[in-house]
C-alpha cells in the first residue's frame, strides 16, 4: 500500500463493520493518509479517534449527510450495505452515496461488488452491485470496483458438521469457486483505497485458483484425519431441509450460492490479490490447516 501521499483524506464509508474496521487498521497502519472511518454509528468507531482517525456519522438515506462527509475528501470507500428491508433501498443509498462524490470533486471511489455482477446473475444482490457498477462507469470519477469472490471463511460452518457426520451434501455439483479470505479481501480493498490510481478497473478479487467441493472434502479430510465424502444434491432435494422450509434466509442465500458455483459463477480466478498486495492469496489448503480446530469443534 501506499504511503507516500500523507496529504491526502481517505474515507471509509461503512467502518462500524467487520470489513470496514479491518481496512481502517490497514490504512492507519500504513500511514496511508488522514483517515475518516464513518459510519451511521458513530459510537461504535470512537476507540479510532485514540489512535488519530476521524471519526464522522454519516446516513447514507440522507444527502446532506453525505455532502457533509464527502466534503474535502480524495479518496472514498464505499462498502455495499446489507439495506435489504425495502426494494430498491440499498441501490438508492449506493446513488446517494456516487451522487455525493461527485458533487464534492472527490478523485477516486472503491465500490466492493461481487464476483460475475452482471445482469442475468441469479446469485441474490447482484444486480444492485451490476446497477451500482453502471452508476460509476456513467460519472466523471475515477473508480475501482473489487469483485469478491466467495469468502473462504463461509465454508466453515458446514464443513464443521461434515467433519462431525462424514457427509457434504451442496448444490454446487462438480462447479468451482476461487475462495478469498477475508483478511485477503480487506487487504486488497486498504491496498486500492490507498493507491494513487486514478483511471478505472474492475478486479476479480479471489483465490490463486478455483476449487470444487470434491477438492475440498478431500483437503478437509487430509486436515482433520476424519473421512469427508462430497454428495452432490439438487436445489429441490435441499430446499426441503427444515432450514429452507421455516424460510431461514442464510439456507436461501447458501442454497443460491451453490447453484451459482454449479453455473460457474465463481469460477474466475485473478491475481489481483498478488498486484494490489505484493503477495499471493492464502489457498484453501491453507486455510483449513489454519482453522483446523473450529473444523475440529474444539
Amino acid at each position: 500500500m501506499s504511503t507516500s501521499l500523507p496529504f491526502r483524506t481517505l474515507l471509509v464509508m461503512g467502518a462500524s463493520g467487520q470489513l470496514g474496521r479491518r481496512v481502517v487498521d490497514l490504512l492507519m497502519e500504513a500511514r496511508a493518509g488522514r483517515v475518516i472511518a464513518a459510519s451511521r454509528n458513530p459510537d461504535k468507531l470512537a476507540n479510532y479517534t485514540l489512535c488519530g482517525a476521524e471519526v464522522r456519522a454519516v446516513d447514507l438515506d440522507d444527502p446532506a449527510s453525505l455532502d457533509a462527509v464527502c466534503k474535502g475528501v480524495h479518496r472514498i470507500l464505499l462498502i455495499n450495505t446489507e439495506a435489504l428491508d425495502v426494494s430498491g433501498r440499498r441501490l438508492q443509498q449506493h446513488r446517494n452515496a456516487i451522487d455525493a462524490a461527485v458533487r464534492a470533486g472527490v478523485q477516486h471511489l472503491v465500490y466492493t461488488s461481487i464476483s460475475n455482477a452482471s445482469a442475468d446473475s441469479t446469485v441474490p444482490g447482484a444486480a444492485d452491485h451490476h446497477a451500482t457498477e453502471q452508476m460509476l462507469a456513467g460519472t466523471r470519477l475515477g473508480w475501482s470496483v473489487l469483485r469478491k469472490n466467495i469468502y473462504a471463511e463461509d465454508l466453515l460452518p458446514a464443513l464443521a458438521r461434515a467433519v462431525a457426520t462424514g457427509r457434504w451434501e451442496a448444490a454446487a455439483g462438480e462447479g468451482a469457486a476461487a475462495y478469498v479470505t477475508r483478511e485477503d479481501y480487506a487487504q486488497s480493498v486498504a491496498a486500492a483505497l490507498g493507491s494513487s490510481f486514478d483511471g478505472h478497473r474492475i478486479l476479480d478479487i479471489t483465490g490463486p485458483m478455483a476449487v470444487t467441493h470434491g477438492m475440498i472434502a478431500r483437503w478437509v479430510t487430509e486436515t482433520t484425519g476424519k473421512p469427508v465424502t462430497y454428495v452432490p444434491a439438487g436445489v429441490p432435494a435441499l430446499a426441503g431441509g427444515s432450514s429452507a422450509e421455516s424460510g431461514d434466509p442464510q439456507a436461501e442465500l447458501q442454497a443460491a450460492l451453490d447453484a451459482a458455483i454449479a453455473r460457474g459463477e465463481f469460477a474466475k480466478a485473478s491475481r489481483a490479490v498478488s498486484e494490489l498486495v505484493g503477495r499471493p492469496p492464502m489457498n484453501v489448503p491453507a486455510f483449513l490447516r489454519a482453522h483446523r480446530p473450529r473444523l475440529m469443534g474444539e
